[in-house]
């Protein structure tokens, strides 16, 4: 499976942020919610979901890749939860 994370970052309408990537060819959209963008890292949250997720692009994308392995996209859609995350 290849996998291509092809930007840019846009605005949700649920104040997440949307990052489509290419998977074999074909555009996912990765939709991060607003949740999951606040309680990435609570501690140094941005007032701009952009800014949020590009402050922690590598680790968000990294859990958006590990779920686009498992074939967990539905509809042209992988959506990335607070529960996706690896809190520590």
């Amino acid at each position: 499976m290849k996998i291509e994370f092809i930007g840019p970052a846009a605005r949700a309408e649920d104040e997440g942020v949307l990052f489509p990537a290419r998977v074999d060819g074909q555009v996912i959209q990765c939709h991060f919610t607003f949740e999951a963008l606040e309680d990435i890292e609570p501690d140094s949250l941005q007032e701009d979901p952009i800014q949020q997720f590009e402050a922690h692009k590598l680790k968000l994308l990294s859990i958006a890749e590990a779920k686009l392995l498992k074939g967990l996209s539905v509809g042209g859609r992988l959506s990335i939860y607070t529960s996706d995350l690896i809190l520590d």
